[in-house]
């Protein structure tokens, strides 16, 4: 079961959605990998979650944690039921919403006042209330937003960069921004730990992904011209550097469809 909530409007500039995920895996430890998006996600989870420890092995993740912008899959172990809330951020805007220092980090764990709505949200999903821990979440991140002020040149560029689905040279979204590009890549860098075209790569890279698992038979030339690749060639080798996988390999999987398909692989697709 998969989930979408919209925002209310006070956070429409800084979150994307909230949204809901539940599995049964079983009895059995079981991978999966999470594909990158032009997205930053605050997780909680409710059941048993594992991700790769900085030593090698597995370390139990607490609830919440963040996942940031990916550059590759990150792979996670479950078991059993697992029940997800997530918090969707604009990758610029995420870490002043937070109050945290921006970083690179792949998968982040850090203390803040927003575990203490895990008890809370713990209870409702046991109860089987999920509109109740999404009020829940929607009203701390709200109240969260009230007291930052998000700058307007990130959040132009910002909406400039997605209208475009990652498309528009830096110059250009500069533009949109009114400021120039030094500027505008200072305060995206400070902002998100991420340059405007790393950002900018996975925006368009995404809109491939979600195309191709939504209608795997799309012909590949056709969607690299339409997402403004320089051809297939180039559309592949970005889908490959994200994935590790080639555009091809990716859709056979999506016909499988989503009863069929195996459970090492989560892609969360908007609909």
């Amino acid at each position: 079961m998969h989930l979408e909530f919209e925002p209310p409007e006070a956070l429409r500039d800084a979150v994307k959605c909230f949204w809901y995920d539940s599995k049964e895996y079983g009895d059995a430890v079981t991978g999966f990998e999470v594909v990158p998006d032009g997205y930053a996600e605050i997780i909680f989870h409710f059941g048993s979650l594992w991700g790769a420890a900085r030593q090698g092995g597995l370390q139990a993740l607490p609830s919440p944690f963040m996942i940031g912008l990916l550059n590759r899959p990150v792979h996670f172990t479950t078991q059993n039921r697992l029940e997800i809330i997530g918090v969707r951020c604009y990758p610029w805007t995420v870490f002043e919403l937070l109050g945290l220092p921006s970083d690179q980090e792949r998968v982040r764990v850090f203390e803040h006042p927003v575990a203490g709505l895990h008890p809370v949200l713990a209870e409702c999903i046991r109860a089987g209330h999920v509109d109740a821990a999404i009020g829940q979440v929607s009203g701390f991140f709200t109240d969260a937003r009230a007291r930052v002020a998000i700058d307007s040149l990130l959040f132009k560029a910002g909406n400039a960069m997605q209208a475009a689905n990652g498309t528009l040279p830096v110059n250009r979204v500069a533009a949109a921004a009114h400021a120039t590009v030094r500027t505008l890549e200072r305060k995206f860098k400070e902002s998100s730990g991420h340059t405007v075209k790393d950002v900018s790569a996975l925006m368009r890279f995404e809109q491939a992904r979600n195309h191709l698992w939504l209608h795997p038979d799309a012909n590949l030339a056709g969607l690299a011209h339409d997402l403004g690749y320089t051809d297939q060639s180039h559309l592949s080798r970005e889908f490959k550097r994200f994935t590790g996988t080639t555009p091809a390999a990716f859709a056979r999987k999506a016909r499988q469809g989503p009863h069929k398909s195996s459970d090492d692989f989560v892609a969360f697709v908007q609909a």
